[in-house]
């Protein structure tokens, strides 16, 4: 198959990436980054350098593909994130009819169900609607929990500290990812047709409190807590150290919505199998970058 993997060589895409062309596909990789070039033909795959919101390139790249997995590249310095995200949205699915390409793996996330309440995940709800408004094409939504490597950004803070804090914490449970259990689920389904248009991808189960022993164990700091602070303290904390408003809010909206349980409401009605890399697996690599 002729698949067309996004999101340059991130966490998840360089993985699935290596997982299709170990399996024979013809793979295409996509980055805005002239200097990823070499890296990607390095791995077996051809480079396509563009952005995501260029629909003419998109559509030029998708065209004669088998199948195509969708991103949205991060983007924290968009003034308005969500609506950052409909503009890839619509870029995507602009692409996706003039191509006709057929088979569309999407990464939204867990949360994606709900129009509001959700921070800066109703950018991926969006997305979804977008993308469920294309005709004639085989769609999966791939909704992932919350990523294992969303923890390095509180190395500073341990370090500094010796916590993790933000409004959520404790005894507060949250499902986790690992990007490698996301792009193995993404090479799964680009080669076959959709069974369900929804697919929650897991690793693991853990309170806050579970997560701070783990990676505080692994870091040399066993006493090492996860407190949680109040929605204001957090978002003026985050202003603080440079965070825009708009964002702030978003995140500690998102934060509140995994504190009350809001995130995982229709997770926990169609729980996945749980995927093989626990946190202690993380543990060792966060530890690594921890020195």
């Amino acid at each position: 198959m002729k698949i067309i993997v996004t999101g340059s060589l991130g966490n998840i895409s360089k993985p699935l990436a290596v997982q299709l062309i170990a399996q024979g596909h013809t793979v295409t990789i996509i980055s805005t980054d002239p200097g990823k070039s070499q890296e990607i033909i390095t791995l077996g795959a051809t480079a396509a350098i563009g952005s995501v919101t260029d629909a003419a390139f998109l559509t030029g790249v998708f065209t004669g593909a088998d199948a195509v997995y969708t991103m949205v590249p991060p983007n924290f310095a968009a003034p308005d994130p969500i609506a950052y995200y409909e503009q890839v949205g619509q870029s995507y699915a602009e692409a996706i009819r003039a191509s006709g390409v057929k088979r569309v793996v999407q990464l939204s996330s867990w949360g994606a169900h709900l129009p509001a309440g959700t921070g800066i995940i109703v950018g991926s709800h969006r997305i979804e609607q977008i993308f469920n408004g294309l005709a004639n094409v085989d769609l999966t939504h791939l909704r992932p929990a919350s990523f294992y490597t969303n923890l390095y950004h509180y190395v500073d803070m341990i370090k500094n500290s010796g916590m993790i804090a933000t409004n959520y914490g404790g005894g507060d449970k949250l499902i986790w990812v690992s990007p490698l259990d996301i792009a193995k689920a993404a090479a799964e389904e680009l080669v076959r047709p959709s069974v369900e248009r929804i697919r929650y991808v897991a690793s693991d189960e853990r309170t806050c409190k579970e997560v701070a022993a783990v990676l505080g164990a692994a870091i040399g700091k066993p006493e090492m807590q996860w407190l949680s602070f109040s929605d204001d303290q957090v978002k003026a904390t985050m202003e603080q150290h440079g965070v825009a408003p708009l964002m702030a809010g978003l995140l500690v909206e998102l934060n509140a919505a995994i504190r009350t349980g809001l995130m995982r409401e229709d997770y926990d009605r169609h729980p996945p199998a749980m995927g093989k890399i626990k946190i202690e697996d993380f543990a060792r690599e966060f530890a690594l970058a921890f020195k």
